[in-house]
């Protein structure tokens, strides 16, 4: 007996260590167990699964067996539907005076809430309480009874906060280098905390059995393909609202879906739609891509189709939010952390421009052109504000043809209308649009809540403006944006110098990929198409197509860098193609072939691939590999582009 009382006590002891952040829950159980005169009777504990229940419930009983009072636990796992079994489990609290009735996995047993509450509950014995543990939230009952209102309380048990999940890890001595992923994963979650710090990795990039478990823990029972389907759903979209999922998973199925999806206790209700808990986004999530890779990609797809749809039916204020809701389908995306975040910034007012911010906007110290488009396009304006402080201005400009002292007034628009006019000429009833301003306290264009904003809105303008033939953007800090610009499928096209400041203009063409296949690519992860030329043209000169060789040849091995060639605008990518990057390499890949089967070629051939293909490292060692010296090795080299420019110029 001692050595099973000394276990216990050390299972209570390591119990209650781990215990982090319920303070204010415990302060209740702990005015029950004493008798206080404002404490409540019955205590009915609430949350999704993993968030801490059952630790509450075994605090409850230990607290009770300190202070000498008889504990009655009930399992509701093993009642089934009979009443007669939980007064059977549960009798001795109706005969023992200040007996601790604790009745935990409550929701097995939910039916029997109004019977316990209305008939059993009354027949406890004095100075008795109960504490009640379920996933589901209680019922209305409680609190409109007179009765039990003063005498009940609900205990929503929260995820835990940054802090707190780091101090339940540092008390199950995890390693403060493994915390932060840790606790980014587990959402507040003390039971998927429990189980990193006992495999950390496992956890934070859990396939498998760990999946498995995590799934059945927080989630529980699913009851058919429906209802899993909706899980899907729920998991990657930030908002579930019933028209994504009619969208998604079709009009029939809707309705059961999302009425199922919203009675869980790991769904939170907003105004605007369902939100799963962090821990069960985090493990459905993991557990689908792991599960079945294919249908990740085809729900998140459809999901991004109808986020296009979202926008495009909502009201000019809520197109932001319907924007930001499609952005965080990209929030994993590698370096979208540093550049924007998808989450809203209620705190910052976006405004149309009216006349009295004219002063304030042009003499924030934007470019000169500002006062120009002001008066000429004041429509295509945006104002932001916080606590009735300007913060920025943007502008998104329309023109079909723009007008001679358009040009005079602003060197971009001239610079960017000749080109435009040599490369991608507009057709009958097209036009183009351009972010030309986007300006925030201090001249800079870093990331910042107000950016995020700006950039939030030029999206919603693309997305909600039919019949656009090109779009640009001109940034100032080109270089730290220019790869997120890129995998969003805009690439510089001119640069000019404006004020003294070098301005790079960044475009795209919709009449290549329009506005419906980009949602649907990026949310594939394809890589979109990088130009911005009609799909007919071929509008790079000789010279830039050589160069536009050599840098294929020097980026193909870095994709996210070749993705940015200038050749996918030339007569190597077919019109309308589905993959613009891919039938790039096949047409150099088919070109170096064809040297190959050119006795005066193999040497060129044998070049090249060693070179760049291969990737051999230094010239040098390219030399080297090849068995030449490496004066030879360089006229190979050098005659090895000439005949494969050549062989491409002729495709």
């Amino acid at each position: 007996m001692s050595i099973n009382s000394g276990l216990a006590d050390r299972l209570t002891t390591a119990r209650a260590g781990t215990l982090v952040g319920r303070d204010v829950e415990q302060s209740v159980l702990d005015r029950m167990l004493a008798g206080a005169a404002d404490a409540p009777v019955v205590a009915y504990v609430h949350g999704p699964g993993g968030i801490g229940k059952s630790s509450l419930v075994r605090y409850a009983a230990a607290q009770a067996e300190l202070t000498g009072r008889e504990v009655v636990q009930v399992d509701a796992r093993f009642l089934g539907a009979d009443p007669r079994r939980l007064e059977v489990a549960a009798a001795a609290a109706c005969v023992e005076p200040g007996a601790v009735l604790l009745l935990d996995t409550f929701e097995q047993s939910q039916h029997l809430e109004p019977w316990l509450r209305d008939t059993f509950l009354p027949r406890l014995a004095a100075e008795a309480i109960v504490v009640l543990a379920s996933r589901i939230a209680p019922d209305s009952g409680w609190v409109t009874d007179p009765g039990w209102a003063r005498l009940f309380t609900e205990l929503a048990v929260r995820p835990l906060d940054a802090v707190q999940s780091g101090s339940l890890l540092a008390a199950r001595n995890v390693a403060p280098d493994d915390r932060a992923a840790i606790v980014a994963f587990a959402g507040g979650n003390p039971l998927v905390l429990s189980l990193a710090a006992s495999a950390p990795a496992a956890v934070v990039d859990p396939t498998g059995d760990v999946l498995t478990t995590l799934v059945e823990r927080l989630v529980g029972d699913v009851p058919g393909g429906l209802h899993r389907r909706a899980l899907d759903v729920l998991a990657q979209a930030h908002v579930t609202r019933e028209e994504l999922l009619r969208a998604v998973l079709g009009d029939d199925a809707a309705a059961t879906a999302f009425s199922w999806l919203r009675r869980q206790p790991y769904v939170e209700t907003t105004p605007q739609g369902l939100h799963p808990h962090d821990a069960v986004r985090s493990a459905l999530a993991a557990d689908l891509r792991w599960r079945d890779p294919e249908r990740c990609q085809e729900i998140r797809t459809r999901i991004s189709a109808a986020c296009l749809g979202a926008v495009r039916r909502s009201s000019e204020d809520d197109a932001l939010l319907r924007v930001a809701e499609w952005m965080f389908l990209f929030r994993d995306h590698a370096g979208s952390h540093d550049l924007y975040d998808w989450r809203a910034h209620p705190h910052i007012e976006d405004t149309p421009l009216v006349p009295a911010d004219v002063p304030e906007v042009l003499g924030m110290g934007g470019e000169s052109a500002a006062a120009h488009w002001v008066q000429r396009q004041p429509e295509g304006f945006r104002v932001y504000r916080s606590a009735g402080r300007l913060l920025g201005y943007m502008a998104v400009l329309r023109f079909t043809t723009p007008a001679p002292d358009d040009l005079a007034a602003d060197p971009v628009i001239a610079a960017l209308w000749e080109h435009v006019e040599a490369a991608a000429p507009l057709r009958q009833g097209e036009h183009w649009g351009i972010r030309r301003f986007a300006v925030q306290s201090g001249g800079h264009q870093r990331p910042s809540p107000l950016m995020d904003l700006i950039g939030r809105r030029t999206v919603a303008t693309e997305m909600r403006t039919p019949g656009r033939a090109m779009t640009f953007t001109v940034f100032q800090d080109a270089g730290r944006w220019r790869q997120h610009l890129a995998a969003a499928g805009l690439h510089e096209v001119v640069a000019v110098e404006v004020d003294g400041v070098r301005q790079h203009v960044f475009g795209r063409d919709w009449r290549r990929q329009p506005v419906e296949r980009w949602v649907e690519d990026r949310a594939r992860a394809s890589t979109p198409v990088a130009s911005w030329g009609p799909a007919s043209a071929d509008p790079l000169s000789r010279k830039a197509f050589e160069e536009g060789v050599l840098e294929a040849l020097r980026t193909w091995r870095a994709p996210r860098e070749f993705a940015t060639s200038v050749l996918l605008r030339s007569h190597l990518v077919p019109p309308g193609s589905a993959d613009p990057v891919a039938d790039l390499r096949a047409a150099i890949t088919a070109a170096l072939d064809a040297l190959r089967v050119d006795p005066a070629g193999v040497k060129a051939h044998d070049a090249l691939t060693t070179t760049y293909i291969a990737a051999s490292g230094t010239h040098r060692a390219a030399a080297r590999r090849l068995g030449v010296p490496y004066g030879t090795y360089r006229r190979h080299l050098t005659l090895a582009k000439e005949r494969l420019v050549e062989h491409l110029l002729a495709r």
